[in-house]
C-alpha cells in the first residue's frame, strides 16, 4: 500500500512549521490566507489529507453522530435519513446508523457510541425507556441525546417534532366537519418515554366533540403487512352495522395496509363505507391508488433545527413544530 503523506512532509514541502499545517486545516483557526494556501498547495501535490482521527484526540470531538433507528419498514424514514445526512455531512459531520434491534437494543448503542466518542446521539423514531440510562454498564459522560420526530419524556433529551396536539386537532375537526361520527384509530408498537401522543390527543378532542368511546386497533409493528393484519382482524371481528366509519392510523404505511385488506378482502369502498386517514404523508399516500388524506410532518424544519442543535448554533431545548393537513378522497 502507499505510503500516507504526513503534516510533516507537508510542512517541509511548504516551507512552514507542523502546527501551521495543522491550522491550515482547522475549521476557525488563526492563520493567514497566504500561509493557508502555500500549505494548501503542499498538500495537494502531496496528496495529503488530515487525520481525522489524530485530530479528535486533541479537540476532544470525533465529528460523528449516531443515528439510532429500530423501524425500518415504514418508508417516512428513508427520505428523512438522506435530507438529515446530507446536511450532517454539509456541516462536515459523519454519520454513523445504528440498528436497534433484539440482538442490539438501546444499552449496546450507547455503551458503544460511547467507547466511539460520537458527539451526538439522534433517536429517530425509536422506542426509548427512559430507565436505560440509568443502566449501570453506562459509564459517565454520555454523548449528547435528541429525540427525532417524537415526544420526549426524559429530563434533560431534548425532542425536535410536530406539534402533536395542534395536528391531530386539525385532523378531528376535518373529519366531524365532514360528518364522520363512529371513529377508531390504530395505534403502531407501544413506545414507552418516546410515546407518539397522537391516539391519546385523538380520543379527547372526539370526546370534547361529545364522541366517545373510540375504538383502538392494535397493529404488532409499523408496516403495511402488520397494518392490514390489524384491520382484517377488526372487520372479521365486527358486524358492518357495527364498524367505525374513519379510521385514522397512527402512520401512513399501517394506513395503506388497512386500505388494501378492507379493499380487496372486504370490498369495502373508500371512503363510502370506510374513511381512511394517515400520518406522514409519505411519497405512496398522494398515489391514485391510494389518494390518502394525511398529515404532513415540517421534516426539513425539524432536520435543520437538530442540525443546529447538535453544531452548537443554536441551545438544546425541546421544540414543537406545526406541520400541515392534506385532505385527498380517502376521506
Amino acid at each position: 500500500m502507499r505510503k500516507r503523506a504526513t503534516a510533516k512532509e507537508v510542512a517541509e514541502a511548504a516551507g512552514v512549521s507542523k502546527w501551521t499545517v495543522i491550522r491550515a486545516f482547522t475549521p476557525g483557526a488563526s492563520i493567514t490566507d497566504a500561509s493557508r494556501q502555500k500549505v494548501l498547495r503542499a498538500a495537494e501535490d502531496l496528496n495529503y489529507s488530515p487525520n481525522l482521527l489524530a485530530r479528535s484526540l486533541a479537540t476532544n470531538t470525533t465529528h460523528q453522530v449516531a443515528v439510532f433507528v429500530d423501524d425500518f419498514a415504514n418508508p417516512h424514514k428513508l427520505p428523512v435519513l438522506e435530507m438529515l445526512t446530507e446536511r450532517l455531512q454539509a456541516e462536515g459531520l459523519l454519520t454513523v446508523l445504528i440498528n436497534i434491534n433484539r440482538h442490539f437494543d438501546h444499552i449496546h448503542a450507547l455503551i458503544n457510541a460511547d467507547q466511539r466518542q460520537f458527539d451526538a446521539v439522534i433517536l429517530f423514531g425509536t422506542a426509548f425507556r427512559e430507565e436505560t440510562l440509568s443502566d449501570r454498564r453506562l459509564g459517565p459522560g454520555l454523548p449528547a441525546m435528541f429525540v427525532l420526530a417524537r415526544d420526549s419524556q426524559i429530563a434533560g433529551v431534548p425532542a425536535i417534532g410536530c406539534n402533536t396536539e395542534r395536528a391531530i386537532c386539525e385532523v378531528v375537526d376535518y373529519l366531524a366537519e365532514k360528518g364522520y361520527r363512529r371513529p377508531g384509530f390504530m395505534t403502531g408498537v407501544k413506545t414507552l418515554s418516546t410515546a407518539l401522543g397522537r391516539r391519546h390527543h385523538y380520543v379527547n378532542l372526539w370526546k370534547q366533540k361529545g364522541v366517545e368511546g373510540i375504538v383502538e386497533l392494535s397493529a404488532s409493528r409499523y408496516s403495511a403487512e402488520a397494518g392490514g393484519e390489524a384491520a382484517r382482524a377488526y372487520l372479521n371481528n365486527t358486524p358492518s352495522s357495527s364498524r367505525v366509519d374513519v379510521l385514522m392510523c397512527e402512520n401512513d404505511i399501517l394506513a395503506l395496509g388497512a386500505m388494501d385488506v378492507a379493499r380487496s378482502e372486504f370490498s369495502l369502498r373508500v371512503p363510502e363505507d370506510l374513511a381512511i386517514v394517515g400520518f406522514d404523508n409519505i411519497e405512496p399516500a398522494a398515489a391514485p391508488a391510494y389518494d390518502l388524506t394525511s398529515y404532513e410532518q415540517p421534516m426539513s424544519e425539524m432536520v435543520d433545527m437538530i442540525v443546529a442543535m447538535i453544531t452548537g448554533r443554536r441551545a438544546a431545548e425541546t421544540v414543537s413544530l406545526h406541520g400541515r393537513l392534506v385532505p385527498r378522497l380517502s376521506a
